[in-house]
């Protein structure tokens, strides 16, 4: 059997609330994420969405992570479109090479059970 670990996140955004005007990015303004920036713009790697009670919710994988997480909060064709407000952490970290990412991607979620992961599931 093959031996799998999860890396520790390299980045985690959390909640806030939105002090002042909104701004722009509807990532700031409505969901309350406004250090989006910290996140690799040039990096691929894994994006794990989490809610309030730290249940996994989705995971996915990116060629560039910062405009793939912005996608999926601007995005109508998104996986999470109808939970973005359930989602209230987003963990992130950076694996360069593709087929890496496909398997740590396929591997979090059924081991950790994405709630709204629908492809990739073998566990249900």
């Amino acid at each position: 059997m093959i031996k799998i670990e999860i890396p520790a996140p390299d980045v985690v955004l959390t909640k806030k609330k939105q002090l002042g005007e909104a701004v722009e990015a509807p990532l700031s303004s409505e969901f309350g994420f406004t250090d989006y920036h910290r996140i690799p713009r040039d990096k691929g790697g894994i994006i794990m969405m989490f809610n309030a009670d730290d249940e996994l919710l989705f995971v996915g994988k990116a060629r560039k992570l910062r405009p793939r997480v912005k996608k999926h909060f601007e995005d109508t064709v998104s996986p999470i479109k109808a939970h973005r407000d359930e989602v209230y952490k987003i963990a992130v970290f950076t694996v360069e090479e593709a087929a890496d990412r496909e398997i740590y991607e396929t591997y979090i979620i059924n081991t950790l059970k994405a709630k709204y992961n629908v492809d990739k599931v073998f566990y249900k």
